[in-house]
């Protein structure tokens, strides 16, 4: 038996997908000629397995950092705070240059660029395991090596903008 054809167009199937509230994050890897710092913006994260520890993302096949990605051997994922849209935003669009020119960060010792702590509700320090193209991305699963949290609030991408509420730690 196969697939239905779609009854919908891609844009009422962008509005669905909006009602599903996701975490945002920023992808960092080095470029492998130059070594400067690369980033991206994505609300495309999710657990894999806790045994292996993996996590997925996805990435649009027309992005200019396709090919770094799928050829880079590790990278880092960084669940940003409720405070930092408008770095989710600079790293959306922009050069890399830009991009780095006004965080504060710092490189693991594989040379991957780590954003500051404050900047994250966690972080994920993966080896770039497997990926798999389907229809217009590419699913990039990740073996965690190293990660961490912190009690703020993350930030929340929901039906086409930014959930935002005060970021307060928790309480435990």
């Amino acid at each position: 038996m196969s697939a239905r054809i779609a009854n919908f167009d891609s844009y009422e199937f962008r509005q669905a997908l909006g009602r599903f509230a996701t975490g945002v994050a920023i992808v960092t890897t080095i470029d492998p000629h130059t070594k400067a710092p690369l980033g991206l913006t994505i609300s495309s994260f999710n657990s894999v397995s806790m045994d292996p520890p993996l996590v997925l993302w996805s990435l649009q096949n027309t992005s200019t950092l396709l090919d770094i990605f799928l050829k880079a051997e590790r990278y880092n994922i960084h669940i940003l705070t409720a405070e930092q849209m408008l770095l989710a935003l600079e790293f959306s669009r922009g050069t890399q240059e830009e991009r780095f020119s006004h965080i504060d960060f710092s490189y693991n010792e594989f040379g991957i660029p780590k954003l500051a702590e404050f900047c994250t509700a966690a972080y994920f320090e993966c080896y770039n395991k497997s990926q798999y193209h389907e229809g217009d991305h590419h699913i990039m699963i990740g073996q965690v090596e190293r990660c961490s949290h912190s009690d703020y609030m993350p930030l929340v991408f929901h039906a086409g903008t930014f959930d935002l509420t005060p970021n307060s730690p928790q309480k435990k």
